[in-house]
């Protein structure tokens, strides 16, 4: 990361934490909890200095870049060790649902959850035919103008070489930089590369693997979550949450940390003109860190011009400036104002066999309306665990 000026007199960000550590201290909110933001905001590293200081009010400023404007059609690959099992999305989560379909099919196919977990799957995960380039030049044949690589799911997951976390695709299953070579593709045959990042919700999204099964032969036996030595996949969630509620409320401050720790990575390795997140923009001042690292990282390597787009699926966040406005599977009312995205797919967002997927009848009739609304369609093609990659003639 290069260092610029405000960085060797201050870091804005911390200073910023201080200060509000000790409003709060001074009574504002429990002096336990002000003690727990400061001492996560300890070490944290330095953002990028740039156009952006860390606050809404000079988010307010960021523009939406031309090509963003003009792209229309983007591709997705959501693809990841959820993948390998071939059985539909979110399968990291539903194995570990009793008497779901999910889970009925883990139990038939794996193994109980208690034996053969997650983390098990992961390993059958091999990507084995995994051809980048040929992928990404039949998209471009295809019409998209900006390539898009799943950065990390909520399966706690990265495919590319976290430095803060085992659990990537360079140390485990396919021992490939898979967001390396989709970059390096997508370079190649000239499309704007993005990532994304599903990771906020994860504290709450992967506390069933914390749970047992209430019935049957192993009724109260643990899943292998529970086991302390997979807590830095599994997360140490003390409550489960079956019922999942999208929101932020009981995510701890060490989480936050985490996330903000392993997205800003995301960002240095691979530098991408385009960051999804899914759902609103997170954590408060770590989410308002992220994007204006993101920002200024992205300025530094355009001559001062901000090119990097980030979304959010919230339309308080982008109302003036901040991020483009993402709607998964929808569309919005009327022309927007300003350039918007819907994200979709073919059929499920992971591979799931005998799925019946959209026309492409479907497909051209939704981009011409997305269009029409001053949007972008970015369209997921679910891949199968072996190979992302298209059948040649």
């Amino acid at each position: 990361m290069t260092v610029g000026p405000s960085d060797l007199n201050t870091n804005q960000s911390n200073v910023h934490y201080q200060t509000e550590a000790i409003k709060l201290l001074a009574g504002a909110v429990p002096a336990l909890k002000a003690a727990q933001v400061l001492a996560s905001r300890q070490s944290v590293p330095r953002i990028q200095a740039g156009p952006f200081k860390a606050t809404r009010e000079s988010l307010k400023a960021y523009r939406i870049p031309e090509w963003y404007r003009d792209a229309k059609f983007g591709i997705w690959a959501h693809w990841g060790p959820q993948s390998a099992a071939e059985y539909g999305d979110w399968y990291a989560r539903g194995m570990y649902l009793e008497g779901e379909w999910q889970y009925k099919h883990h139990l038939q196919t794996y193994g109980h959850p208690s034996k053969f977990g997650f983390k098990d799957v992961i390993g059958t995960w091999k990507a084995d035919q995994f051809d980048p380039d040929y992928l990404v030049g039949l998209y471009k044949q295809a019409g998209a103008k900006y390539f898009v690589s799943m950065g990390v799911h909520h399966d706690n997951f990265c495919l590319w070489n976290s430095k803060y976390t085992r659990w990537n695709s360079v140390q485990m299953g396919p021992k490939k930089d898979i967001v390396g070579m989709f970059h390096k593709a997508a370079q190649k045959h000239g499309l704007r590369f993005g990532v994304t990042e599903h990771l906020w919700i994860t504290y709450k999204w992967f506390s069933v693997s914390h749970g047992a099964d209430k019935m049957g032969p192993y009724a109260g036996v643990p899943y292998d979550g529970a086991d302390p030595k997979n807590v830095d996949l599994y997360l140490d969630c003390p409550k489960i949450y079956k019922d999942l509620p999208w929101d932020e409320e009981g995510i701890p401050e060490s989480w936050k940390r985490a996330w903000f720790l392993r997205i800003k990575d995301l960002i240095d390795q691979h530098q991408p003109d385009f960051l999804y997140s899914d759902g609103s923009l997170p954590f408060q001042q770590w989410g308002l860190d992220m994007v204006t690292h993101y920002y200024n990282q992205n300025a530094l390597r355009h001559h001062g011009k901000v090119e990097g787009v980030y979304t959010s699926k919230h339309p308080e966040d982008c109302a003036v400036g901040t991020c483009a406005l993402d709607v998964e599977r929808g569309v919005v009312q009327d022309i927007w104002p300003n350039p918007w995205q819907t994200d979709t797919c073919i059929g499920n967002w992971h591979y799931q066999r005998g799925v019946t997927y959209k026309s492409p009848k479907t497909i051209i009739d939704l981009l011409v309306d997305i269009v029409s609304r001053n949007g972008n369609l970015l369209l997921n093609f679910p891949c199968r665990t072996t190979a992302c990659w298209m059948p040649r003639n």
